[in-house]
């Protein structure tokens, strides 16, 4: 009886099926981006597969694989951020859930909700009526620019220094709303995301997709690193670990949603929004504390 492995498959075997799984999702988002600019509805699963010459389930498996979320998320997407345009270029509540091919106003509501954190009042309006505070505070990794919004800490970025232009992508998420300097909040919050155990109440904006690699992400230990696959195997998505970096990419609360945990498979540090120096920064900071602990 022959007990050996089956030989594992050669890298050009490999990256020819990756080409072919993109070809497959390529195609599956042209027409998932057709069907979100023509206020119809999106197709089915089956009516997809049928476009591309695979069964729903396959189909289903191939882009999830690829690109961490399934089809119909995806058509959520995009149906969300032509909503959004809509809203943001006047058009009223009912108007842009037409114009996005959704039922009504209420539909609307529970897709902004779910993707964006904010009704679709509050996306048409930029955040006008919100008012968030704000200000830089010193941290033991150089600066900290922190907004909190009455449902949680927003945003935290950091710098070697106080940076206007980190001021205005900040501001640009919520370019409607009031900002009020508040030091001693800021420098309150951020003592609290530096403390051995981090806590806060977070307000995060993102993709379904998104917010699962973040939720997975605070549910890590402090000196703890992890590779980005295995990020990718507690998400659910064990062949995702590309979506899982391009997620990663998307935090804007540093320290708190703790990007900096994630290491390359080679044990290399990898990348990381604020700096690699700062990022290994953050790695020995947590180590101190835990080993103390």
């Amino acid at each position: 009886m022959n007990t050996a492995s089956p030989p594992a498959a050669s890298p050009l075997l490999e990256h020819s099926h990756r080409q072919a799984q993109y070809a497959t999702v390529a195609r599956v988002i042209a027409h998932l981006s057709a069907a979100a600019n023509s206020a119809k509805g999106g197709p089915s699963l089956e009516e997809l597969g049928q476009a591309v010459g695979l069964s729903p389930f396959h189909l289903q498996r191939v882009f999830q694989e690829w690109a961490g979320i399934s089809p119909k998320r995806f058509l959520q997407f995009l149906t969300k951020e032509r909503a959004l345009a809509e809203l943001r270029e006047g058009a009223t509540v009912l108007d842009a859930a037409h114009a996005a091919g959704l039922s009504g106003g209420g539909r609307l509501h529970d897709l902004l909700i779910q993707w964006e954190a904010m009704t679709p009042g509050e996306a048409r309006q930029g955040g006008a009526g919100l008012a968030l505070s704000w200000g830089w505070a010193p941290t033991p990794v150089g600066w900290g620019l922190a907004a909190l919004s009455p449902r949680g800490l927003c945003h935290l970025s950091l710098g070697d220094q106080p940076n206007p232009q980190q001021e205005q992508e900040m501001r640009g998420l919520w370019p409607r709303a009031t900002w009020v300097h508040a030091q001693a909040a800021v420098t309150s919050a951020l003592a609290q995301a530096f403390a051995p155990q981090p806590r806060a109440r977070l307000l995060l904006r993102g993709t379904p997709f998104q917010l699962k690699v973040w939720e997975a992400l605070v549910r890590t230990e402090p000196g703890q690193v992890l590779s980005y696959a295995e990020l990718a195997r507690r998400c659910g998505q064990a062949k995702a670990a590309r979506a899982v970096g391009t997620a990663m990419a998307a935090n804007t609360v540093a320290v708190l949603v703790p990007c900096h945990r994630v290491i390359r498979e080679s044990a290399e540090i990898g990348q990381y929004r604020w700096g690699p120096v700062r990022k290994q920064a953050l790695q020995a900071w947590e180590a101190r504390h835990r080993l103390q602990d």
